[in-house]
């Protein structure tokens, strides 16, 4: 089965700045894909170049197997920030949407009442955008994105700005379009839970991909479980432990953590040796926050850039 979305080798510098640094991924069709990493680990530049907005440095991207450039009236794109005209009507926003796509008359009218039944809209058709909650208005650029049939949908940072309800009836909206159309989805995201959605991800960091895989497959590379040790000398600690079990142990936040298959015995090991240097101890299953940590040494940071 040939990828929807094929990445080969892709660089690209801002300035001096390395953006992306040779990344290779692929996504198969009707696959939710999700890129997840902190802000500037690059996202936001891989977005773009999916969406056509930007050529790479170097490197080749392939959509539904054609140069990025060729099939723009096949893709549909969602913005992190709004593209509603607020003073509009829903319809009215869906009309002007429609016309940009070549669309018109009753073929237009026809495929705005589908999107508005498949999002469950219709009763707001006539609605001002500016009345709409924010989970609405996230229905309504969907619906915008999906007037022309795409094939992949590419979403940057789809959730920001949504409560907890919106959000899970966004995710709701996702699996409705893949039931019925079996549209390949992409979406850019710093938020690890939303990540645990996806078919498969992959990880940035500071323009490299360092994990893909599936969330079960990543997360059992870690290990079954992880401690994490608080403490006021973290390095006293981890060469005290590094001493006692032969395993990787990292100081990451000022907190000493071991990924672990055995954590329960290897807690009642370690407590009456170092129980007068520590002041707190959790054992956990793996997430993808760990797996993170384990490849880049470092912890999973959402900062402004």
């Amino acid at each position: 089965m040939q990828a929807a979305i094929y990445v080969e080798n892709v660089s690209h510098k801002f300035g001096e700045r390395i953006a992306l640094d040779s990344i290779t991924l692929q996504v198969m069709p009707g696959e939710m894909y999700g890129l997840l990493g902190p802000n500037g680990s690059g996202k936001t530049t891989l977005f773009r170049m999916l969406c056509t907005m930007l050529l790479p440095d170097h490197g080749r991207i392939r959509l539904l197997g054609k140069n990025a450039s060729a099939v723009r009236a096949r893709i549909g794109v969602v913005f992190q920030h709004p593209s509603l005209d607020p003073r509009l009507t829903v319809l009215e926003n869906l009309r002007h949407q429609g016309h940009l796509y070549g669309l018109k008359g009753r073929p237009l009218s026809q495929r705005i009442e589908e999107v508005l039944a498949m999002m469950t809209l219709t009763d707001r058709a006539k609605d001002r955008v500016a009345v709409l909650s924010g989970g609405l208005q996230r229905r309504v650029e969907l619906c915008k994105s999906l007037l022309h049939h795409p094939e992949v949908l590419i979403f940057d940072e789809p959730c920001t700005g949504l409560d907890p309800g919106a959000r899970r009836r966004f995710w709701g909206d996702l699996d409705t379009l893949r039931c019925t159309y079996g549209t390949t989805l992409v979406l850019t995201t710093h938020f690890i839970e939303e990540a645990e959605h996806c078919d498969r991800i992959g990880i940035l960091d500071r323009g490299r991909l360092i994990a893909e895989g599936s969330p079960e497959e990543l997360k059992r590379t870690v290990g079954r479980e992880v401690i994490t040790l608080e403490t006021l000398d973290p390095k006293g600690l981890q060469l005290q432990i590094e001493k006692i079990v032969s395993r990787d142990v990292q100081i990451i936040d000022g907190q000493v953590r071991i990924a672990c298959d055995e954590g329960q015995q290897l807690l009642a090991q370690l407590y009456p040796l170092l129980q007068e240097k520590v002041q707190a101890m959790t054992l956990s299953v793996p997430t993808l926050e760990d797996v993170f940590v384990q490849r880049t040494g470092h912890g999973f940071q959402v900062e402004d850039l």
